[in-house]
């Protein structure tokens, strides 16, 4: 645990007297010792797809309603996450941000936005930056379930799902129209953030329109000043290239914490349709859009060789998300199910990378079209104390894979590269079959939860013409047929209203996808050739939970306290591998070896996540929370190493006060040590951009206020980083804010 973390919570829990002191010699409000009920009666949606009582589920899970993100105005989804102090969030440039849950990233974590899967055939095991195409200034809520998740949600949901929830429209409540409106503008100095929201909402008796566009723009950031004596030079951004008359020069960076090319923006908008035609019967369609600039892969492009800057050009190309989704849902049916949701929906994906190393006159491009329809259907059934849902899903992912080499000269002709993933039809299908159960065997005492999933993943992958790998091997069709099993069994029990104990073991799965089999751009010539392989299979965890909720004082305590153990067997990893009896060809005039994603290692990881929750006195509450992980890869060879994806101790700390229009917050937020003994070596944990002993401990000091002007009219502020320091996310690419002020206007009608 971080040396800082003692002498943090303890300047902490000093706030609450001084509160109290400083109101008792300034104000004539009465100041009382008033039980405040913690919220034990919270709704999920996500433990079984339909309202379920928080405290009758045995997996974890961590809520974030539309309340928080107006208080801790957040740039994008992925910080929201971050800034609850439960979730860690790797960032490789500035328009990233990949969620990590009890050690799984990426691919091994669900994404999912109003019921439909956003993981699609090329989510990679790397790092993701999907999550910052959900806007948070349209979501009602989102609800992070921590652990193997793969009963209700099917491959992928290894480490966890993040659910998404984004508005609903409103009808009129008298039955005559009706129309609202919000609109929000913020501004933030560290990267000279400027954006601006707006939505409406339009009510009538049976139908109802929201409507939310929010733009965002991102100019490059300033990391902190205040570095470690150890590491003076830690992150600095010396230089930079810029490009002019057809020529690349390097040039002195007048500003050596400005990190140089990070910068972006984006536009999200969100419409939705709502029908209800009576109180039983209700149609929603949901359209969402999220296009992104140009976003500079910062970290590629601070990358060093022979003395002198890599790249040029690093950057993903505009991202594009489109969604469109219809819903249907009934409610007080009198047939098999009392509720019921159906749905279908659509999603065209675009993304593309862009590299060009210094002086060279031709830039890499590298273009990827996702289209995925898919459809839910969703059912429940409550009898006496029990509660069975029961329902099915399936999705088609087509994938095409297009590159180029683009000349940088005038005129100058394009040129053929080699794609990232086959350039033949590659598709991708998803079915699952689940049931999922909640037994309330003696209500508000004991609750059974349990349920069963079978799943099938079908792959289908082609390669038309090799020859621009330069293989000296061709390759045909890569076919994939896989059947998986996942299920859940647990217990909540809860002896006296003060105390909640829950237990429960459950099994996700991960089905390779056309990423993980197909492709085969990704070299290094002279070190290794990655080449397709055909029979890898999914791989699979086993977890088990044991968690507390113990509630004191008068219910004004809420402590939380999990800890869990997971296996992951058949683990993906990249590794040598012989193909046709070779381990090594001659590739581009040199030998070089054969890797290959394959099932060769087994892992656990466990840990422990911890919340302290104090509410002293109407208004005042000081909040806590802390979680550790450890993972190790096993070889087949039985040697050992690190896991990647393990984020170091890391937690948040806060004190918040409510008084009249006011409220006020002052809060820590703290990483430990990751060592680099502690890195693995072969995965994704970006050692290079680490100091030589690994990533330093770290805490920022962070105030923030909001003061209500009128029932309509609200402003808030915030000075993060107060102490100016420098630091970075354990895995991440380039630097966190320095000291930023953040300005933010709301307002409605």
């Amino acid at each position: 645990m971080p040396q800082f973390l003692p002498f943090s919570l303890a300047a902490l829990t000093l706030l609450p007297c001084l509160a109290v002191q400083a109101q008792e010699q300034t104000s004539n409000v009465d100041v009382q010792i008033i039980p405040m009920p913690m919220p034990l009666s919270e709704f999920v949606i996500s433990a079984n797809k339909f309202n379920e009582n928080k405290r009758n589920v045995v997996q974890s899970i961590l809520v974030i309603d539309n309340k928080v993100v107006t208080r801790s105005n957040p740039q994008t989804s992925a910080d929201m996450l971050q800034q609850t102090g439960n979730v860690f969030v790797q960032k490789s440039q500035l328009g990233g941000g990949s969620p990590v849950l009890r050690g799984f990233e990426a691919n091994r974590v669900q994404l999912v936005i109003d019921g439909v899967r956003m993981n699609n055939a090329i989510y990679r095991a790397g790092h993701l930056q999907n999550a910052i195409t959900i806007d948070p200034n349209m979501l009602e809520r989102t609800e992070v379930m921590f652990g193997p998740a793969s009963t209700l949600y099917g491959s992928d949901a290894i480490g966890g799902v993040v659910v998404f929830e984004s508005r609903r429209p409103k009808l009129s409540e008298n039955g005559s129209f009706t129309a609202g409106a919000n609109a929000m503008v913020r501004y933030s100095t560290a990267n000279q953030e400027k954006t601006g929201h707006a939505d409406i909402n339009l009510g009538w008796k049976k139908w109802a329109s929201l409507t939310s566009f929010t733009y965002s723009d991102f100019d490059d950031l300033v990391q902190g000043n205040n570095r470690s004596a150890a590491y003076p030079d830690f992150g600095k951004r010396p230089q930079y290239v810029v490009r002019a008359n057809g020529r690349d020069s390097v040039v002195n960076n007048s500003n050596i914490n400005k990190q140089v090319y990070s910068g972006y923006n984006q536009v999200d908008v969100l419409q939705k349709l709502l029908f209800r035609p009576n109180n039983r019967v209700m149609h929603t369609l949901n359209l969402q859009y999220s296009h992104s600039s140009d976003i500079p892969r910062y970290d590629r492009l601070t990358d060093m060789r022979n003395g002198q800057l890599r790249y040029a050009d690093w950057f993903y190309g505009p991202q594009d998300r489109l969604m469109a989704a219809y819903q249907l849902h009934t409610t007080s049916l009198h047939g098999f199910f009392n509720e019921m949701k159906v749905g279908v929906n659509y999603q065209h994906l675009e993304e593309s990378r862009n590299d060009r190393e210094l002086n060279k006159n031709y830039l890499n491009h590298r273009l990827e079209k996702v289209d995925v329809v898919g459809f839910s259907v969703d059912g429940i059934k409550r009898f006496g104390q029990q509660e069975l849902s029961l329902g099915m899903d399936g999705q088609l992912n087509l994938v095409n894979s297009t590159a180029s080499q683009q000349s940088m000269a005038e005129g100058g002709a394009d040129l053929p590269l080699a794609t990232r993933y086959p350039d033949g039809k590659n598709n991708m299908t998803l079915l699952g079959l689940y049931a999922q159960h909640i037994w309330k065997i003696k209500p508000n005492k004991l609750v059974l939860n349990d349920g069963l999933r079978v799943s099938y993943v079908g792959l289908n992958s082609q390669f038309k013409d090799t020859s621009l790998t330069h293989f000296p091997f061709s390759f045909g069709t890569v076919q994939q047929n896989n059947v998986a099993l996942s299920g859940n069994l647990g217990l909540v029990y809860m002896p006296v209203r003060p105390l909640r104990i829950h237990a429960g073991v459950s099994t996700g799965f991960r089905a390779p996808n056309i990423d993980d089999v197909g492709k085969t751009f990704d070299s290094r010539a002279g070190e290794q050739l990655l080449v397709p392989n055909a029979n890898l299979r999914p791989e699979y965890s086993y977890n088990a939970d044991l968690g507390f909720t113990a509630l004191a004082w008068g219910e004004r305590i809420k402590l939380d306290v999990t800890g869990f153990y997971t296996l992951l067997r058949n683990a993906i990893v990249v590794d040598r591998y012989n193909y046709n009896g070779q381990d090594s060809v001659m590739y581009e005039g040199k030998m070089t070896a054969i890797t290959a994603a394959q099932n060769k290692a087994r892992a656990y990881v466990y840990g422990v996540s911890g919340s302290l929750i104090v509410e002293p006195m109407r208004g005042l509450k000081w909040y806590s929370t802390i979680n550790y992980t450890r993972g190790r890869f096993q070889n087949a060879n039985g040697s050992e190493v690190p896991m990647d994806h393990i984020p170091p101790v890391f937690g948040k700390s806060s004190v918040s006060y409510l008084w009249r229009k006011l409220t006020t917050e002052a809060y820590v937020q703290f990483n430990g040590w990751k060592r680099i003994a502690d890195y693995n070596p072969y995965g994704e944990d970006n050692e290079r951009y680490a100091t030589k002993d690994g990533m330093p401990s770290w805490y920022t000091l962070n105030l923030r206020a909001g003061y209500q002007i009128t029932p309509k009219i609200s402003v808030n502020a915030a000075l993060e980083n107060i102490l100016d320091r420098n630091y970075r996310y354990f895995a991440s690419g380039i630097s966190a804010p320095g000291r930023n002020l953040v300005l933010a206007l709301r307002a409605g009608i």
